[in-house]
């Protein structure tokens, strides 16, 4: 609208100056070379207007020529980049679509006509490494190190590329010398700290994991947590020589996660043995009411050393109290009885668990039957339904099974990756024990318990007593909290056995054929069973 109006104005402009050179038509007269020109205004005005647009004309048509061949070599310019942008674009959507073939015509029509462009050289390398070729990717991937603009690419791709031949050393140094650029990227810090915890280099894992922080690759929680395992691990190589030293890196590490398991242990354990009980229990106390677990049930009743069998016991029955249906709990007042000779307070603890009894359940029960009655044809019972009992939970990470509490994954070196949960053996196993037709489970006696004088104690003075046959008791949850299992019944085994997917016929190799279901028989109807009596 506005575009409009101003055209109607300008029109009306140019019809205003028409009129009013139309009522001044004036003389003019040109003496030019002895020649004389008369003629009028208007007539003047539009001979200059004539002369200034073929000027105009002329000009321009002089600078296309003049500058012909600068625009020719624009245009080749232009159908060249776009010839070189369809190259790469088809070529990445090759690589996505695992079309090595077309990714390496398409990469080598993008170095044709864009040789040494970043996307170029991501182009020949991916497609070099879709294709299986090792060494050109490696050679790509060196090239793209060398430059500013794609360093981080090329050091991230000879990193992967390490990775792949297993030369740790190798991308230890590239993950490194990444690590050391002022934006330094998230596979880059990670690796460096997986790296150095790795190799036992703690303190160097701590100063990344600042780094880590800092650059915000991780999230306060899991600094937190991790900076407690790397104290942690600082304080376990300590402990044989500066125990004073260990006893406070354990002490940050309770600090900053005050339910980490093997932090709780070993900062109860040092401070029993500097003489700090009341801290030392309340330390145990916090980490067993979130994860109840055998080491911090161990550590409580060692506290005060030269205690007897029974003020052990009386301690256990203490830490128990809170949760009272725990397995671990009665786990763990069924062995410190035991030690103490208390049969009928470990009988109460065992019997609600002779159901389903777990490996560790089942030796406690032989053992019971043994120092009670001397039956050791009731202990080989119970040894013999051990071997087919459930396992009990133990230290695992990435497949490897260990008896202790690692910082490190032994397979991965990944910084916090044990985790207190059944072995990966007993995936698909039963719950159980499998009571065969006619075969019942051992029964255990019941008699009298006899009252234990609970000893005195440091932490809470008044004991729980242990929870009736009748409670019911919940299973140890698999949580994430690592910390050793000193009481194992047997070793986890060194061979994990293999899983196969429905799809997976096996390494028979034979394939697999699906049953055919027995298709009942029609039955006649009233015209067949009249047919049949003419045959």
């Amino acid at each position: 609208m506005i575009r409009v109006v101003i055209f109607l104005l300008a029109i009306g402009a140019l019809a205003v100056g028409a009129v009013w050179l139309a009522d001044r038509p004036g003389e003019v007269m040109i003496v030019w070379q002895g020649r004389r020109i008369d003629t009028s205004v208007a007539v003047l005005a539009i001979a200059v207007g004539v002369v200034a647009g073929l000027a105009v004309v002329a000009w321009s048509i002089l600078r296309a020529i003049v500058r012909s061949p600068v625009l020719w070599q624009q245009q080749r310019r232009l159908r060249t980049a776009r010839r070189g942008y369809l190259a790469l674009s088809q070529g990445l959507i090759a690589v996505g679509s695992g079309d090595a073939r077309a990714a390496r015509r398409f990469a080598d029509e993008a170095g044709r006509i864009a040789p040494g462009e970043p996307l170029t050289l991501m182009l020949g390398a991916q497609s070099a490494q879709l294709a299986g070729d090792r060494t050109a990717a490696e050679r790509t991937f060196k090239e793209m190190a060398l430059r500013d603009d794609t360093r981080l690419f090329g050091l991230h791709g000879l990193f992967i590329e390490a990775q792949r031949r297993k030369d740790s050393a190798a991308a230890r140094l590239i993950a490194e010398e990444a690590a050391k650029s002022e934006t330094t990227p998230a596979w880059a810090g990670h690796a460096v700290l997986n790296f150095r915890c790795a190799a036992g280099d703690w303190t160097g894992a701590l100063e990344r994991l600042e780094r880590n922080q800092k650059s915000g690759l991780i999230d306060k929680a899991a600094y937190q947590r991790q900076r407690a395992v790397l104290l942690t691990a600082r304080a376990l190589a300590a402990e044989p020589t500066d125990r004073n030293s260990a006893r406070m890196l354990a002490l940050g590490a309770v600090k900053l996660a005050p339910t980490l398991v093997p932090a709780a242990a070993l900062a109860g354990r040092l401070l029993g043995e500097a003489g700090e009980l009341r801290q030392a229990a309340r330390i145990i106390e916090t980490a067993w009411r979130a994860n109840p677990h055998p080491d911090l049930a161990d550590t409580y009743a060692h506290l005060r050393p030269g205690d007897s069998a029974r003020d052990r016991l009386s301690r256990v029955q203490t830490l128990t109290r809170e949760p009272a249906a725990h397995v671990e709990g009665a786990l763990a007042v069924a062995q410190a009885a035991l030690d103490a000779r208390e049969f009928a307070i470990a009988r109460a603890a065992l019997t609600p668990l002779a159901i389903a009894p777990t490996q560790r359940v089942a030796m406690l029960l032989a053992r019971l039957a043994e120092m009670e009655h001397g039956d050791e044809g009731r202990a080989r019972e119970w040894m013999t339904r051990a071997v087919r009992a459930r396992r009990d939970p133990v230290w695992t990470a990435d497949g490897f099974v260990s008896d202790r509490w690692m910082p490190v994954s032994p397979v991965t070196g990944r910084l916090d990756a044990f985790v207190w949960m059944e072995p990966l053996a007993q995936i698909g196993a039963a719950a159980g024990d499998v009571i065969e037709a006619g075969e019942e489970p051992a029964a255990i006696e019941a008699a009298p318990a006899p009252a234990v004088q609970p000893a005195p104690d440091v932490a809470a003075p008044n004991p729980a007593p242990v929870p009736p046959p009748s409670a019911p008791i919940s299973p140890a949850p698999p949580g994430p909290e690592p910390a050793p299992a000193r009481n194992a019944a047997t070793a986890a085994p060194a061979v994990i056995p293999l899983i196969h997917a429905p799809d997976d016929p096996g390494p028979d190799g034979e394939p697999h054929v699906d049953p055919v279901p027995d298709v009942p028989p029609p039955q006649p109807n009233g015209w067949d069973r009249l047919r049949a009596l003419f045959k």
